[in-house]
């Protein structure tokens, strides 16, 4: 009966409670954030001169597609190559990600869980590396304060099913406050020099 109890705690935590505070976070955020927002954006279109807004495909929970927002941060959609040293900035502050409070109010993201990734690497997740579509995607999570892109993709997968199977509120809150000294340090930088290895570069090798 304990073990059932605390499973079903742990069910009802990631399906009510996170949800619900998720929205309503991400609801106030956005309220609160809108004048920045707008700036942001109204600056981006002038220097892209284009949508500030980019859109991609992601893959969320129960392989679930959707369209996942950010700010423009690059001249050619798909290009690291043309990203801008304002895009560069973005990133190191991880403005760019700020639209994806969006998806959150939508329901296709949480704060905390694995990052989506793209729907290419779909044919090339194992058994257990499937296991991270069994939550919500996460603006951040537990790879992101543990090292994000510096990490290889064995470690960074490693993390996501670690967070997966040990959900809970207590674990959500040390990820946020990692996130935020991470943010304060600008250590969170999504950029990095050179050719990013990508999942099904790394897992057709393996």
């Amino acid at each position: 009966m304990p073990i059932f109890s605390e499973m079903h705690r742990g069910k009802f935590y990631i399906s009510v409670i996170k949800q619900f505070f998720d929205r309503l976070t991400a609801s106030v955020l956005l309220i609160l954030l809108s004048p920045l927002l707008l700036i942001i954006g109204l600056i981006l279109a002038l220097h892209f001169l284009k949508t500030p807004i980019f859109i991609h495909k992601r893959v969320g929970k129960g392989e679930r597609i959707f369209s996942l927002f950010k700010f423009r941060t690059m001249k050619t959609d798909f290009d690291e190559s043309s990203i801008t040293s304002l895009g560069k900035f973005m990133r190191s502050i991880s403005v760019d990600e700020l639209p994806q409070l969006l998806n959150v109010i939508k329901g296709d993201m949480s704060f905390v869980g694995p990052r989506p990734l793209l729907i290419e690497y779909l044919d090339f997740y194992n058994t257990e590396e499937k296991k991270r579509h069994e939550v919500l995607p996460g603006i951040t999570g537990w790879a992101q304060v543990n090292g994000r892109n510096a990490i290889d993709w064995e470690k960074r997968m490693s993390l996501d099913i670690e967070y997966v199977d040990n959900i809970s509120f207590g674990w959500d809150i040390k990820i946020l406050g990692k996130t935020i000294m991470a943010l304060l340090r600008r250590d969170m930088t999504s950029y990095q020099k050179g050719k990013t290895i990508k999942f099904s570069d790394y897992a057709s090798k393996r």
